[in-house]
């Protein structure tokens, strides 16, 4: 275990006070957002304002990945250009339909990480379309960088011709479909946001509904939801074990006046063992 995946926050790009508020969420994933919460006008705007942001890495708590425009939107590339440095864990793909997306994910981040002399970055394809539903097993089995799905209804629905409503029929083939594939390629899958924030009973039951069907967390959209979500997608025993050993090896590297170690053959800093910590506290004794 190095990546929790029970809380997955987006935070507009293009915002400043939410983007300074987001280092101190206690989300597993901040996920700054160049896509649907910035205006097509301000899409430059955002790419600034998120890089800038990512060179504060050190000060974020959760993990930081960036949700990219659509590849069929032809905004992708700026977006990647823009945003991929060191710092950044990872980038959330909106839109996916086939395996050949995250293929032409995947060809412009070896060219960028090389430039920039950066790690490579995870990948999280969101599924949001029939063709992403049908083809969920190929996407999140079409490269080892992909370590988890996201599953998006609303444009899902859009897709298949369905009016939202909460619990909607018409997506519940593909929101079991979606984990099934995913941990059947060996990745976890992130669930659909919420967006009734005034419905907290109704929240607290899609969590209970998604827990229920394999999902390893939820999409959310205000930092209120957090602890219910982490509430309902309880640490496992795998992520408490591995939150013991990182805290353990990072704690004994400290003392040995080292800022990093290894755990389990990966990398581990201040930013994973704040994490780790926070994993066990919600565990309890």
């Amino acid at each position: 275990m190095s990546q929790l995946y029970r809380s997955l926050i987006f935070v507009p790009g293009n915002n400043p006070r939410f983007l300074e508020k987001a280092k101190a969420l206690g989300a597993d994933i901040a996920c700054l957002d160049l896509e649907d919460s910035v205006p097509a006008d301000q899409k430059d705007q955002a790419r600034g304002m998120v890089r800038d942001a990512l060179e504060q890495r050190r000060s974020y708590l959760p993990s930081v990945f960036v949700r990219t425009n659509s590849p069929q939107s032809g905004m992708m590339p700026a977006d990647l250009k823009g945003v991929v440095q060191k710092g950044l864990d990872g980038i959330v793909i909106p839109k996916v339909d086939s395996a050949a997306d995250v293929k032409k994910v995947e060809r412009l981040l070896v060219q960028l990480e090389k430039a920039q002399k950066a790690d490579p970055l995870h990948i999280i394809p969101s599924i949001e379309s029939a063709k992403g539903v049908v083809n969920a097993y190929s996407i999140a089995s079409s490269s080892d960088r992909v370590s988890a799905l996201v599953f998006g209804v609303f444009d899902l629905l859009s897709d298949i011709g369905v009016e939202y409503t909460k619990n909607p029929e018409g997506a519940r083939y593909a929101r079991a479909k979606v984990v099934v594939d995913a941990r059947a390629a060996g990745v976890p899958a992130i669930d659909a946001i919420w967006q009734d924030l005034k419905d907290s009973r109704g929240f607290l039951e899609d969590c209970r509904a998604a827990k229920r069907l394999g999902y390893a967390g939820k999409s959310i959209i205000h930092p209120d939801q957090i602890q219910t979500v982490h509430r309902i997608f309880h640490p496992n025993k795998a992520e408490v074990s591995w939150a013991r050993k990182v805290c353990e090896a990072y704690l004994e590297s400290a003392k040995e006046g080292r800022g990093a170690t290894t755990v389990d053959g990966k990398m581990v800093d201040e930013v994973h063992y704040k994490q780790a910590k926070a994993v066990l506290d919600l565990a309890g004794p």
